[in-house]
């Protein structure tokens, strides 16, 4: 794919598979999924959706960052849950982040998430 640009931090968390943290076409950025792994241990942080979404937000964030972006980038989010209960507590996190002009987001529950996770978001941002 010609223009296509590989972003990788040692901000955020290493790929735990054969994928790289965010992929850019021309002004269009798509991050991989973030899961709450320390980015200097890459161990789970916390063990409730609060802290999770905290540190998963903190990682992608990271990640916008290497590529010269922010969060106000982003245009689109998709979030999955192990437990569709947590939704309320992720939410709260989530509009600390997006406090202003929040992005489009889809909410899933998903049977299981790498590392056992609680949280994984996703992002497509366009930059500049």
């Amino acid at each position: 794919m010609a223009g296509k640009k590989l972003h990788q931090t040692d901000q955020a968390p290493a790929a735990i598979g054969p994928y790289s943290q965010a992929v850019q076409q021309g002004s269009w950025l798509f991050c991989s999924g973030q899961v709450a792994l320390d980015p200097k241990t890459s161990e789970m942080v916390g063990g409730d959706a609060t802290t999770q979404t905290r540190q998963v937000l903190k990682n992608l964030t990271a990640v916008l960052e290497c590529a010269g972006g922010s969060l106000r980038d982003i245009v689109k989010t998709t979030v999955f849950l192990r437990d569709m209960n947590d939704f309320q507590a992720m939410n709260a996190v989530y509009a600390e982040f997006f406090d202003a002009e929040p992005p489009a987001r889809a909410a899933v529950e998903a049977a299981r998430l790498p590392k056992d996770a609680i949280v994984e978001i996703e992002a497509i941002a366009h930059l500049g």
